[in-house]
């Protein structure tokens, strides 16, 4: 699901037809007219510890104005999430245009995302060292998107959140319809190099110019930045900053603790505001808190209630570490008592379990276990969703 507006150019169009697997679209029918919708795409998630998880990416969910309040949408939730149980899919995930309506189904806020509107005229960036050594080089987008795509892939197992992109997906990242630019430049690509000559990073903006009676007042618009290492993502910050001719960076859902936000001078000139993101639903509790790892060691029982799925409702033991996990069913006396809910926020390691407990959501039923548990599902690094679907 997504925040998008439906008119979109016919090559952006053709894209999404290709890359839907309408094998997994559900449609609900009034007559000849078609009520309601939900789709699904089939995504591999980074969880924390490394591992790349089968998930459904629930889309193109709605129902007509004209046959709300009618279960539609619940039947439709209620077929995709047996059928992931059925395919063997322990996740689901989305993005919520209201988000208000998807808790009723299990869904949480998981991840967040932090946009800016910089005064590059006042703000600088302090860059770490080694990054005057990175050699930038422009390229157009599509001569770029396999450099690009590499070093994306080498991004995704490093950060909780992030989707590995299959086939056609990188194509997305430089659609560039004129129709969609609002005034601004052509999609403009810059990759960063080490002195080895390996592609470490990159850069796609655009550029919308802007003049006031003071001189030029441009606004530079990032699309995507993804930087291996710390020299490349100062050069890049640094790049930004620097463009002929402008005075404002915008910036899209960046990850909560992008390092951005040590190396500019002034936070408050840069407006920031934070989103949520990605929401993520457990299908199957054992199945998906054992997939991951944990910070820290953890032995705790969770009393889980499920009542849209309740094959997860009961009592599970969790018990693992950073070497990996076992959760599984147990008559064993509760520790800490939660719905699925709770789980699926913290699942990725960017909510906490002690912040869930201080808004009620979880309740602690051994003293001692919170603590514990909260140390061990948190994460080194906020994890991050890259893009919408």
């Amino acid at each position: 699901m997504t925040d998008e507006a439906p008119t979109k150019a016919p090559e952006e169009r053709e894209l999404w037809r290709a890359l839907t697997p309408y094998d997994r679209c559900v449609g609900v029918w009034d007559g000849g007219e078609c009520v309601g919708t939900a789709g699904a795409f089939d995504f591999r998630l980074t969880v924390p510890g490394g591992a790349s998880v089968p998930a459904a990416g629930i889309t193109m969910a709605g129902v007509a104005p004209t046959h709300r309040r009618r279960g539609l949408l619940t039947a439709m939730m209620r077929r995709q999430l047996d059928g992931f149980r059925a395919d063997g899919e322990a996740l689901a995930v989305l993005t919520a245009s209201e988000p208000e309506i998807y808790g009723r189904f299990g869904y949480a806020a998981a991840t967040f995302g932090v946009s800016a509107e910089i005064d590059t005229a006042r703000v600088r960036v302090a860059v770490p060292d080694g990054a005057d050594s990175v050699r930038l080089r422009y390229v157009t987008p599509g001569d770029g998107l396999n450099a690009c795509e590499a070093v994306y892939a080498r991004a995704v197992p490093r950060r909780a959140g992030m989707l590995a992109r299959r086939p056609g997906w990188e194509r997305l990242g430089v659609l560039d319809p004129e129709s969609g630019r609002d005034g601004a430049s052509r999609l403009q690509c810059v990759l960063a190099e080490n002195a080895a000559g390996e592609t470490v990073g990159y850069a796609r903006y655009r550029v919308r110019p802007r003049w006031s009676d003071a001189g030029h007042d441009g606004v530079v618009l990032l699309q995507d930045l993804y930087a291996l290492d710390p020299a490349a993502c100062g050069a890049l910050w640094r790049y930004l900053f620097s463009i002929d001719l402008t005075s404002t960076l915008v910036v899209r859902s960046r990850p909560v603790d992008d390092p951005l936000l040590h190396l500019v001078s002034d936070l408050r000139r840069c407006l920031l505001r934070t989103r949520d993101a990605l929401y993520v639903r457990l299908v199957d509790v054992g199945v998906a808190l054992a997939a991951r790892t944990y910070a820290a060691p953890v032995d705790v029982v969770l009393d889980v209630d499920d009542p849209f799925c309740p094959w997860n409702s009961g009592r599970w033991r969790l018990s693992g570490d950073g070497a990996g996990a076992r959760c599984e069913r147990t008559g064993d006396a509760a520790d800490l008592a939660l719905s699925v809910r709770e789980l699926g926020a913290v699942y990725l390691g960017g909510v906490s379990l002690g912040a869930l407990a201080g808004a009620g959501r979880v309740r602690e039923l051994r003293g001692g276990a919170l603590g514990t548990a909260a140390v061990g599902f948190g994460g080194g690094v906020a994890p991050w969703l890259p893009h919408g679907f």
